[in-house]
């Protein structure tokens, strides 16, 4: 993956996860899908430029509590490189290396299983900020038989802003296809 950019905070370089050819036997791995929240649409600024809305601001907050309270925590994050996601994800407040990836903007699923599939096996959550349609088509897609039943109808009803999408799988992130992953939540953070 070509470097974008960094994080402000402590975020250290992900290029070291990736390219990691060591394979551990079984353990399980998270991916957390994260849609960015709801942005704002000034006029006069671009789609990619467009920031995030106060209650976009206020609701990504909402979704890094959730994700630190039931997922594991995060080792790595990919993120588009569209002010609305880098926003989400600094308004949730989890520090983990991060890339910033130019190709998760106007993206397809495939594109984004490409990515993790670059992603080394050290890494057990990984977390991807991105935007819709893709966001839920990849949850769909790598969703096996085995899936949570009641997250995937509620997946089915919509996927709406700071909605998370999380799933497991035994393979290697360089193995992770359609199919190969089991969706075990879905949640949309919105406050009271």
């Amino acid at each position: 993956m070509a470097s974008l950019g960094r994080q402000s905070d402590k975020s250290a370089d992900l290029g070291r996860h990736v390219g990691n050819v060591m394979s551990m036997t079984s353990p399980e791995r998270t991916l957390i899908l994260l849609r960015h929240a709801k942005s704002d649409y000034p006029d006069g600024v671009a789609d990619h430029d467009r920031p995030l809305a106060p209650r976009g601001v206020a609701e990504a907050a909402l979704a890094g509590e959730w994700i630190r309270a039931n997922a594991a925590p995060v080792d790595a994050v990919l993120c588009s490189t569209a002010t609305r996601t880098r926003e989400t994800l600094a308004r949730t407040g989890i520090e983990a290396d991060t890339r910033f990836e130019d190709s998760l903007y106007d993206s397809r699923p495939g594109i984004v299983v490409d990515l993790v599939n670059r992603v080394g096996d050290d890494v057990r959550t990984l977390l991807v900020v991105g935007h819709e349609p893709t966001t839920s088509s990849l949850a769909f897609g790598l969703a096996d038989s085995d899936s949570d039943a009641g997250a995937l109808e509620r997946m089915t009803q919509k996927y709406p802003t700071s909605a998370i999408a999380v799933l497991v799988t035994r393979q290697p992130w360089s193995r992770l296809e359609m199919g190969s992953a089991t969706l075990v939540d879905f949640h949309v953070p919105r406050g009271a």
